[in-house]
Order: structure tokens, then sequence, then C-alpha cells
């Protein structure tokens, strides 16, 4: 009777609906080890040859379990990160509010962090309660109570194939429900960017976020604007490439989330044509996403504040300023107004000033310039993007193609190209606002002559 009474109180507690440790063999989670990262598979089994726990940990196991391909593959283990890092050629500690161990093979990087302890009353939290240091290391069991949802805290281990289940979270992910592990209120102080996981995972998932996990959202939307600008930069990063972007962008509006996640994107879909192009680059994003090709923070978010800038820019023009110094001005603008909220890194905000200043050079085709044109960085990327503002209407379609034939083709073709425009009349290769039809001046307009000549045709 006293046992049963604990497990009721400890179930509250911890808001769950937890029946203790559950061992799931791959007869029932389904996780086939060939998608397993074999780096991981190495850490997990060093670890456990050095007499360690090692598991696979959270979103990888979430994502094999339901079918999809994991982005990245972390360990926890109960080894702490001082006798983790020995056992690793090339393994590096990481990390103040939260400790942990890089192990690098190559271009993969193995996430392998000790056991956490759940949040105590010595834990170092600012005034709203976020914890700002998360190093008290704890058991196996301790550590799926502090993670967050019930579908991210499954332990694979590649040895057994075991799955293994404290929170109910392989039924959650059967049934496709986001569920918080304890209180939801506390949980989301405790760090806030837990409202923006809870939505992108239901999103991604296809599912819905539990009533009680709902709940708390709309009223603790602010203490999102207490999050550090690198963490609320990289969430944002995550949420805008999932493969449903759009989808989560409606979905933290309807929950009151949006406000000053971006903070003009509020301002540029209320405004006529802004939400048809974030709709078009968002789109384009998920497509490039689900098929397994990569994505460019720089381009995205080019992409999501262009529609801000190309406003600027043209009311500096109307108002007189000369073009190129308008578009600059507005660049500025727009990125000093977003960085105050959201850390975009500077080599992020330098190719997005780059694919932004290139546009007003397709607006003229002139060869020696388009030569110039090529040694640029990012003149492929300044091309795409050239090819969502034409599908935005913002640009002839036309002539957006024929600079995608020239960054497609190759030497030659380019050559050719180019010498096909050289013989078109000068005004033929202008294509922007500026380009109009010139007289010829006559040789003799220096000397007072009032009427220019006109060419005849058989003149030679």
């Amino acid at each position: 009777m006293l046992t049963d009474t604990i497990k009721r109180f400890v179930g509250q507690l911890f808001g769950q609906r937890s029946q203790g440790l559950r061992r799931i063999g791959k007869d029932k989670h389904g996780i086939d080890r060939r998608f397993v990262s074999r780096h991981a598979i190495k850490v997990c089994e060093v670890l456990q040859h050095e007499g360690y726990q090692a598991y696979i940990v959270g979103g990888a196991v979430r994502d094999l379990i339901v079918g999809l391909e994991p982005k990245d593959f972390d360990v926890a283990t109960n080894a702490t990160p001082e006798q983790i890092r020995p056992l690793f050629r090339r393994a590096r500690i990481i990390g103040k509010r939260f400790q942990l161990v890089h192990v690098v093979f190559g271009q993969e990087i193995i996430e392998t962090s000790t056991f956490r302890a759940p949040a105590s009353e010595s834990q170092s939290t600012d005034g709203h309660g976020r914890i700002l240091r998360d190093n008290e290391f704890g058991t196996h069991a301790q550590d799926a109570a502090r993670r967050d949802f019930t579908i991210n805290a499954l332990y694979y281990d590649p040895t057994t194939e075991e799955v293994i289940d404290y929170h109910n979270g392989v039924d959650d992910l059967k049934h496709r429900v986001v569920r918080m592990i304890g209180d939801p209120r506390t949980r989301y102080r405790e760090d806030p960017v837990r409202m923006l996981r809870a939505v992108r995972f239901a999103v991604k998932l296809k599912g819905k976020i539990e009533p009680a996990t709902k709940e708390p959202l709309a009223s603790m939307a602010e203490l999102i604007e207490n999050v550090p600008a690198s963490r609320l930069f990289d969430e944002m990063l995550k949420l805008l490439t999932c493969g449903q972007a759009m989808e989560c962008l409606t979905q933290l509006r309807q929950d009151g989330l949006h406000q000053g996640i971006l903070p003009l994107l509020d301002v540029v879909l209320e405004q006529p044509g802004g939400e048809a192009f974030i709709e078009l680059a968002l789109d384009r994003t998920d497509h490039r996403v689900r098929s397994g090709k990569t994505v460019s923070p720089s381009f995205l978010f080019a992409a999501l504040l262009w529609h801000q800038v190309d406003v600027r820019w043209k009311k500096r023009v109307a108002a007189g300023e000369p073009s190129i110094q308008a578009l600059m001005e507005a660049a500025d603008s727009v990125l000093d107004e977003q960085t105050e909220k959201l850390a975009i890194q500077k080599r992020f905000s330098a190719d997005m000033r780059e694919i932004w200043f290139m546009q007003p050079r397709f607006e003229k085709r002139l060869p020696k310039a388009i030569w110039r044109m090529f040694e640029q960085p990012r003149f492929r990327a300044a091309v795409d993007f050239l090819q969502l503002r034409a599908a935005a209407h913002q640009f002839d379609s036309v002539l957006a193609q024929w600079w995608m034939d020239l960054a497609n083709a190759d030497d030659s073709t380019r050559a050719a190209m180019l010498e096909d425009l050289s013989k078109l009349p000068r005004e033929s290769s202008a294509t922007g606002p500026r380009a109009r039809s010139r007289r010829r001046r006559s040789p003799r307009a220096g000397t007072g002559a009032s009427t220019p000549r006109t060419p005849t045709s058989d003149a030679s």
C-alpha cells in the first residue's frame, strides 16, 4: 500500500502517466540499426567497454521510430565530461550553462552529455526561473525525468537494440502527442525555448500538443524575451528548416508565440505582398529540406527579411537617394532591428548583404560587368534569389531565366552567351528601370551644331 502511494505521489509530482522503466525490443520499436550513425554507435561501444552506461538519446531516437532521418545523433552517459574526453582522440568539453563533450569524427560531431539531475533549489536561475547553469549530474532515471517531452526521453542501446522508455514516450509517439514531463509552467520557466520546441515537434510529427502542455503557451509567451539571442536564433533556424516552416509559423501565431521572435515578421505579413513572398520562400525551403538538399541560413533569412528591405529601399529612392546607397541603408536598418532580438551571425549577415546588393546589378546585362559578377562568392545564391523575386512578380521571369541559364552554363557556353549579348544594341542589354533608348550624339555636337546627324541605314 505504501509503495502504491509513493508511486501515485511521484506520478502527480512529475505530471506523468509513468509505469516505470520499460525496455522495448526491436520488434516493437522498429528502429533499423543500419540507419544509426556508426560514429554514435562507436561512442556508445567505447563508453560501455569502459564500464559506463551509454545510449543514443533524444531526437534521433524519436525520428528513427517514426521513420524520419535524424539530422544529428546525441549520446547520454553516466560518465562525466572529464571521464569522457580522454577516451577519444578528438574530443573537447564545451558549454557553461550545460557542460558536455563534442566527440569529433571528420565532419560529424557526436554530442555526448552526462546524465543530469532534475532542477533543484540550489541551481542558478534568473528572476523568471530560467536555469542559468545545469551541471548537476544524476542517474539515468533522473536524466529521463529532466528532459522536456516524453517523446524526447527515449534511449536507444545500439548493443542490445532496445529502447529504454521511462515516461511512455513510445506510446505518445504512436499517437503523435507532444506531452511535457513535469509541470508545464515550471518547465517553461526553466527554459522558455521549450514552448517553441513544442510547436515544432507537433507540426513535424503531424500531431498535437497535449492540452495541459498547450494551455500555458499564450500566457507565458513573453518569457521568450529572456532567452539569449544566440539560442533563439538556433531554435528559429531549426523551426524554419524542419520541412514544415510555414505550418510552424501559422501554429506559432495561433498559439500566441510569434510576437517578438522575428520582430519584423508580423509587420511583413500584414503588408500587401509580404505574406505571399514569405510563403513562397518558405515553400521552396520546405521542398529543399524534404528532398534532402541543404538550406543556407543566409539565403533563408535574406528571403524572410527582403520585403522590408525592398520597401525601405524604394522609399529612399523615391526620396531622391542614390539607388545603391539607398539599398545599403535599407539593409543596415533592417538588420540592426533584427540583431537586437535575433543574433544573426556576422558571416550570415555579410552573405545576406551580398545577395541583396547584387540584385540591382541584374537589371543591366553588360558583358564586362557580368564577368566581374562571376567572381562574387554569392553570385549563384543571388541568382537563386532572383528566381524567387521573379516568381513573386518582382522581376521579369524571362530575364531571370536567362540569368539562371548563365549561372548553370559551363565556361564555353557562358562565353558564347555573353558574346551574343555583346552583339545586341546597348539598350537591349539593359533591363532595369533606367534602361531607355539613347540618341547617338553627332560628331559635330561639340562644335555648336543644334541638330544631331541621323545616320542612314547604308552608312559605312
